[in-house]
């Protein structure tokens, strides 16, 4: 096993040409006689000369030098900088967000893209989740959640990125969307389109329509707001949608309408574990998270 200190010797004489030369350039003190007796040891080891002398003081390498030399240069020269990240925690690394595929496609875009630029270095692992829990963050399945959260426990940090706002979808061939006006309950009667009853956006749409006194009689269930809007679309049923757009979705064969005077807001969190060790990513992300 060749020791890593006989190769940094090689190293430095192979660069400088000399010995007195390299013990002068190492990024620590040594003297030239043990310079010396790591590259006579290391060429031991290898049964290989590494040097052949040019002039009296200067060296050349041998054809087995250089090869070595090719292979152990960008290690050396690289370290200081690696070594300067390291401590400046400029390192890169990989962060791990779980959030609904309504904010993965409509608050992450812009949100990451500046988040690439603070750190280019940076690995973003996104996690599309139906029904994101901080019991996610506390047993390590994601560093950060993106999330609609009615609760926040005590353990869990978050600031809040966004609102989302509540919006009537109905599909555009419908008679009462020939109205100027109208409402929830002009479509009590109909099939409601909402989210799969365990997720936390069915909880948003529940809460709407016990608000407007509605209890749909016909129900069919669907994984994302895109989804919701396509079937609403094709004339299935009404829905009640989040989004985040105040000016709310687009698409065409649906007709949508604000909630504001029926339905609350729903704040959206970035959210982690308190205890979290200190995370330079973590820190990116936080002064790169949106604030209206």
């Amino acid at each position: 096993m060749i020791q890593l200190h006989r190769l940094e010797g090689f190293y430095w004489v192979a660069r400088e040409r000399g010995y007195a030369r390299a013990a002068r350039a190492f990024p620590y003190p040594i003297t030239q006689p043990a310079v010396h007796q790591q590259v006579k040891k290391l060429e031991s080891e290898l049964g290989l000369a590494l040097f052949e002398r040019l002039t009296k003081d200067r060296l050349g390498l041998t054809p087995a030098g250089k090869a070595l030399f090719d292979f152990v240069r960008p290690f050396f020269e690289r370290l200081p900088s690696v070594v300067r990240q390291i401590r400046a925690g400029e390192t890169g690394g990989e962060l791990v967000i779980g959030a609904e595929s309504l904010l993965l496609r409509h608050l992450l875009p812009g949100w990451l893209r500046r988040m690439q630029k603070r750190r280019p270095d940076a690995f973003l692992d996104l996690v599309e989740m139906q029904n994101p829990d901080p019991a996610v963050l506390l047993d390590g399945t994601v560093d950060v959640l993106v999330a609609w959260l009615p609760e926040i426990p005590k353990s869990v940090a978050s600031l809040e990125v966004g609102l989302v706002h509540g919006f009537l979808a109905a599909p555009q061939g419908h008679p009462v969307t020939r109205k100027k006006r109208f409402t929830p309950r002009d479509f009590a009667d109909d099939t409601f389109v909402g989210y799969h009853r365990d997720t936390r956006f069915a909880a948003i749409q529940a809460e709407v329509l016990a608000r407007l006194g509605i209890h749909p009689e016909r129900t069919v269930g669907a994984g994302s707001a895109e989804t919701i809007l396509g079937l609403v679309a094709g004339g299935i049923g009404y829905s009640i949608v989040p989004w985040l757009d105040p000016q709310g979705p687009r698409m065409r064969g649906v007709v949508t309408r604000p909630l504001e005077a029926t339905g609350p807001r729903f704040p959206i969190y970035l959210a982690w574990r308190k205890d979290t060790p200190e995370n330079p990513l973590l820190d990116a992300l936080i002064a790169t998270a949106p604030r209206d």
